[in-house]
């Protein structure tokens, strides 16, 4: 397998090198050429997440394949003028130079290393951004997903040669295979602990990394009393119900002023109710979790706290479902609030409102999350605090939707990524930037030049001045 993914490498190497991708034309050819292949593999990839994950059609088109074939969309509308060279005026200093160009160019030979939980949006969604800042890929989805990776693979195959795009199946051995070889760009999106084992893998070639990583202590929700409780229960409700809970930016836990946690609690079970029905794990519509040992993980934890389950609290192990699952009272320093859940549990941490700064400052003294989502009235509030904390991105009265507004950029902070993408943001990602001063033989004065002077020196100072 090595010796097979160095010739994969080699020859997208040799591909990439002939300048083919460098041409515009090219560029967006070929990522009509993929919105295309998307097109046509639609009910194949709606299949296959609903095989993987229990995802239905309406969710993989809402969370999967809408999605990407948006990002493409975006990125053809705005190729040219992101990738429009910079003209900058050059200064005095560099007399009789007048301008400088900024040049964005590919980095050459990229590697993306998608997820299980999106499978589709995932590894298309940041491939679409190489493909944008002229490079060529290799691709590895999780061996998780089993069925989504056979039909990318067979898609891939079908309308792209090897020289450009290719996805190698794989577990482990064969992502640490493909790291081991020299890229010029890699983008990875998963955990803080195999995202720390990427970065150093990819120190040996010093190869230029984009990581999105999950958060190592989770993302926060808080609910003041003033906030609108049905309202932010129903999205609340919708999001954590949402691909089971496996979803990076998802709510880990919500800390609920203690004046309004029971009445948000009933409010948050009704819209639970409303939205998936009384029997979630009979409910066709509702997600399951990966594999056994995502279920095994869950329903552990879940029995940790079985005596302070208000909500849920029951599984299925044949389907591998496990029903949204409320906890409360839970302490901010226990154990389920310290770490990613990456499942429908939601424990409910209460605080007196008027204290509201010992959450800020627990939220501040961890790892930074992904994502931060506030439930207020009170927007001075609100305002100073998303523009105070370090994180990934967030909402106001609001979940999750952040990520699809068009142009701003995606992902997070120190254990919760380093990068960014979505937009420009992607193709800046893709794309080193290179500056060119244009010279003259011409009037070009000896101030830089020895022998130096006291004249030169007073004319220099007076420049840079």
């Amino acid at each position: 397998m090595e010796r097979i993914i160095k010739e994969l490498v080699d020859n997208q190497r040799t591909y990439f090198n002939t300048g083919a991708t460098l041409d515009l034309d090219f560029r967006i050819k070929q990522l009509n050429k993929l919105k295309e292949a998307i097109l046509d593999y639609e009910e194949e990839l709606e299949d296959a997440l609903y095989d993987d994950l229990n995802r239905s059609k309406m969710e993989a088109y809402l969370c999967d394949i809408g999605p990407s074939i948006m990002e493409i969309n975006e990125i053809i509308a705005n190729l040219r003028k992101w990738a429009k060279p910079e003209l900058h005026y050059s200064g005095l200093m560099c007399f009789p130079s007048l301008f400088t160009r900024v040049y964005k160019m590919p980095y050459g030979v990229t590697l993306v290393i998608s997820p299980f939980n999106f499978p589709v949006y995932l590894t298309i969604g940041v491939l679409a951004y190489s493909l944008a800042g002229g490079n060529t890929a290799i691709i590895k989805t999780s061996s998780k997903s089993k069925s989504t990776t056979s039909v990318l693979k067979r898609m891939f195959d079908e309308y792209f040669d090897s020289k450009y795009i290719v996805l190698v199946e794989g577990g482990h051995d064969v992502a640490n295979i493909c790291l081991s070889q020299r890229f010029d760009k890699i983008f990875y999106t998963g955990s803080p602990k195999v995202g720390k084992h990427v970065l150093k893998m990819a120190s040996d070639n010093l190869t230029p990394v984009a990581l999105e990583l999950g958060g190592e202590t989770g993302n926060w929700a808080i609910v003041r009393k003033d906030a609108d409780l049905k309202d932010a229960a129903r999205k609340i409700a919708f999001f954590k119900s949402l691909n089971s809970g496996q979803i990076c930016i998802n709510i880990n836990q919500i800390a609920v002023a203690e004046e309004v946690a029971l009445d948000f609690i009933e409010e948050l079970k009704k819209a639970f109710k409303n939205q998936i029905g009384n029997d979630p794990l009979n409910n066709l519509d509702y997600p399951k979790l990966i594999d056994e040992k995502a279920y095994d993980k869950c329903i552990k934890e879940a029995s940790l706290y079985k005596d302070r389950i208000v909500y849920g609290g029951n599984g299925d192990k044949d389907k591998l479902k496990f029903e949204p699952t409320i906890i409360y009272p839970v302490n901010n320093d226990e154990e389920i609030v310290m770490h990613e859940l990456f499942n429908p549990l939601l424990p409910i941490v209460p605080f007196k409102d008027d204290e509201v700064d010992s959450i800020i400052e627990i939220i501040k003294q961890r790892e930074h999350p992904l994502a931060l989502y506030l439930f207020t009235k009170d927007h001075k509030w609100s305002n100073s605090i998303m523009k105070s904390l370090q994180y990934g991105g967030g909402c106001i009265n609001e979940v999750c939707i952040h990520m699809m507004v068009k142009g701003v950029p995606f992902n997070g902070t120190g254990h919760s990524g380093m990068g960014a993408y979505h937009g420009v943001w992607g193709f800046r990602e893709f794309t080193h930037p290179e500056s060119v001063l244009k010279g003259y033989t011409h009037f070009n004065m000896n101030l830089r030049e020895q022998p130096y002077n006291q004249k030169k020196f007073n004319l220099l100072k007076k420049f840079e001045k």
